[in-house]
């Protein structure tokens, strides 16, 4: 009998998961299906509970319930519960529910895996202070960076995420007008911005010759923080399509327990959105 799984968001007709999750069930030989939900915020707890009656064995949990979720579940992983939002639910047999958050290890992946990037000793800054910044910090520090800063528009914001995560980690905050003239070796745009077309104004001196630039989210050309990043000279500037697989991957590892490879997958997600 074919297990079935799925992502809920709103909306979701943009979603790559059931192509990302059907690519990776051929290549692994499951037999399962993957389909998108798309539920408003006021029918989330109803039609999760519908869909667990359905029978589905799992679920991805994107935008706007990432944090909506944690009301509805029985137990979470440390990292969702350090994360403050869930991105993975797993149906148990017995009925119980569990939350968990693969955003953090996703983007760790695709930086030391696929990009060769290094965290230890280096220093970090990490733009925006919402759930896209808490998804990924308690990875991060876990990568024993040199310092980690967290950038916001609004300070306060920023401090008390630093606060919140200091015991990971040696994480400060700042402004973005208050970052120093020292560039960083790598700085995350965590905000989202740049999905409207515009950026907040981040400051030159963030970036250097040496700066390694990642923005968390993705485009089918640079997205608007890739073109600035690569405009103030970074030495490289990515986008999140990686983090988008590899997140993908630690879900689909939790639901059945099978590891698949991400290069092919990732190779084909590429291959789409340039044509298109």
């Amino acid at each position: 009998m074919t297990d079935r799984y799925g992502v809920i968001g709103h909306p979701i007709a943009h979603s790559r998961s059931p192509q990302i999750h059907q690519l990776f069930a051929s290549q692994t030989r499951q037999d399962l299906s993957y389909e998108a939900f798309d539920i408003a915020p006021a029918e989330l707890e109803d039609r999760v509970l519908e869909l667990a009656d359905e029978g589905l064995r799992g679920l991805n949990i994107t935008v706007p319930h990432k944090t909506a979720v944690l009301e509805l579940v029985n137990s979470l992983s440390e990292r969702a519960r350090r994360a403050g939002a869930v991105n993975t639910l797993l149906f148990h047999v017995d009925g119980s529910w569990h939350g968990d958050n693969t955003d953090g290890v996703g983007l760790l992946r695709d930086l030391a895996q696929n990009l060769g990037i290094a965290i230890a000793d280096r220093r970090l800054l990490v733009l925006g202070a919402g759930g896209a910044a808490r998804g990924i910090l308690p990875e991060l520090l876990a990568g024993a960076p040199a310092s980690l800063v967290i950038a916001n528009r609004t300070l306060l914001r920023a401090r008390i995420l630093a606060a919140e995560f200091g015991d990971l980690g040696p994480v400060t905050a700042c402004g973005y007008g208050q970052c120093g003239d020292e560039p960083f070796d790598l700085v995350i745009n965590a905000t989202s911005a740049g999905l409207h077309g515009e950026l907040p104004g981040f400051p030159a001196t963030i970036i250097g010759p040496a700066t390694t630039c990642y923005d968390l989210s993705y485009a089918s050309g640079d997205t608007p923080f890739v073109a600035w990043a690569r405009a103030q000279g970074a030495a490289a500037a990515h986008q999140g399509l990686g983090m988008l697989v590899e997140q993908a991957a630690e879900s689909f590892f939790l639901w059945r327990r099978v590891r698949p490879d991400t290069q092919p997958v990732l190779a084909a997600l590429r291959a789409a959105l340039a044509a298109g």
